[in-house]
């Protein structure tokens, strides 16, 4: 079988091993528009913060492809689909015929159509990563443009490398998505207290050499100015093979298009209506496709993800999962704020169970509700006991004693303590060694310290070394 993989990100790295794993015999090509060895998108932030280098946010190690069969062709996109001779045409002009064709295309960053605006660096590859921290070094301002996830951890990022920066968002408050206003406020204030200014409900008009003008005529002064004004999925390669295209490309529960022979999973597909932008729902996708094409689970479908967002900041803690913006009108909404100490913490539950929560500030209740919430199972009656576990005899969860071998310890992963525990239990005794069995801490990284804390106590009770 001849299967191509058009998209080396996050989501075609991960099929593309997924498929080695199941099935080493099938021709398999991957095809990726951008130089670089896959790498994780999401750590972008600790590049551009100096806590990571390039070759520490790498998925794939550059020998892998080799070793594996796998015919990598970087820096070559592919420009048409011919789906009456099944083969794709890449840039520099190859054809290559496939059986199954995966689209893995990703997203694009949105450019506002501003004047000025090709003075402003987009942030969503490790180029433009690169190229931001190119210009940052002789810059004595920055801008940063979107106020959502991507925005916030480039502003931070930033910020802690001793810039002054000034964070522009169109919405009333910050990642307006996945938070209520409240917990928008009080992520505001502990990024002013970081050394990122904040304006919100402020529209940038155009992009000049000594900053950015906006809407009501204001200069925000800065000599570098970054966009992160949001993505686009990457549909045009399949409408024009006339693919059934709307947000983007449509995908049925086993992720195919109305081509039989076109998979396509991560930010390009849409399935059931829903276009997701995190990369856990990716490699539950992958799994899926790698299952169908190879046969391993003919029967595998994909029936959406449960999503949980985490804002990867240096000295910010921030989950918020599922409905958030549901008021006492329509659930049991319970809520704790503390501003001064840049907490914020509230729950969202209809008929006994969890379907919202925002998290803001340290907390030991994370890995408790980010269990419940993704099991959709009934709660106990004590709603504080939730927001602060460890009051009145209150379980936590993160505790590995605890913690139920059921527990999904990595969200991107979908990892759980029973698989740390038989990794472990086959000689893993570290994190390194547990992350090349089960890729627990690969995805976002905030899983780590539970990672950290489940081996240690297993290594203790043995009475062995981690």
């Amino acid at each position: 079988m001849r299967i191509i993989v058009v998209g080396n990100g996050m989501a075609g790295a991960r099929l593309v091993s997924e498929v080695r794993a199941r099935d080493k015999e099938s021709k398999v090509t991957v095809f990726g528009a951008e130089t670089w060895q896959p790498y994780n998108r999401v750590l972008l932030s600790n590049v551009l913060a100096g806590s990571s280098g390039p070759d520490q946010v790498r998925l794939l190690d550059p020998a892998w492809y080799g070793e594996h069969g796998v015919e990598a062709v970087l820096g070559t996109p592919v420009v048409q689909i011919d789906r009456e001779t099944r083969t794709v045409i890449a840039e520099d002009g190859r054809r290559v015929p496939y059986d199954v064709l995966v689209l893995a295309t990703g997203s694009r960053a949105i450019v506002p159509p501003i004047p000025g605006v090709e003075r402003a660096i987009p942030f969503r590859t490790l180029d433009d990563c690169q190229a931001i921290l190119a210009a940052s070094r002789t810059s004595s301002k920055a801008v940063v443009i979107g106020g959502g996830l991507l925005g916030i951890e480039a502003a931070r990022g930033l910020a802690g490398r001793g810039l002054p920066v000034t964070l522009l968002h169109l919405a009333g408050h910050l990642m307006e998505r996945q938070l209520d206003a409240e917990a928008g406020l009080v992520l505001g204030e502990t990024l002013a207290g970081l050394g990122v200014e904040i304006r919100t409900g402020v529209s940038a008009a155009e992009v000049l050499p000594e900053g950015v003008r906006l809407a009501d005529g204001t200069l925000v002064e800065a000599d570098l100015v970054v966009l992160a004004c949001g993505v686009r999925p990457e549909t045009e390669l399949a409408a024009q093979a006339g693919l059934e295209v709307r947000r983007g490309v449509v995908v049925d529960d086993e992720l195919r298009t109305d081509d039989p022979a076109i998979f396509a999973i991560g930010e390009c597909a849409e399935h059931d209506g829903v276009v997701y932008g995190l990369v856990a729902p990716a490699w539950e996708q992958a799994a899926v496709v790698a299952d169908v094409i190879t046969g391993a689970a003919k029967d595998a479908r994909y029936r959406g993800s449960r999503l949980v967002t985490r804002l990867k900041a240096k000295s910010v803690e921030l989950a918020a999962m599922g409905e958030t913006h549901l008021t006492e009108e329509h659930a049991e909404v319970v809520r704790f704020s503390h501003r001064a100490r840049g907490t914020y913490r509230k729950l969202v539950i209809r008929e006994g169970r969890l379907v919202g929560a925002i998290l803001l500030g340290e907390s030991a209740a994370v890995g408790t509700l980010t269990q419940l919430f993704d099991r959709g199972g009934p709660l106990p009656g004590d709603r504080a006991g939730l927001l602060f576990p460890g009051v009145s005899g209150a379980a936590v969860a993160d505790s590995p004693v605890r913690m139920p071998d059921s527990a999904k310890v990595c969200q991107c992963n979908n990892v759980t303590k029973g698989q740390i525990r038989a990794c472990w239990e086959s000689g893993a005794r570290d994190v390194t060694a547990v992350a090349a069995a089960t890729r627990a801490t690969t995805g976002c990284g905030t899983c780590r310290d539970a990672v950290e804390g489940i081996v240690g106590w297993l290594c203790e009770q043995e009475g062995v070394s981690a």
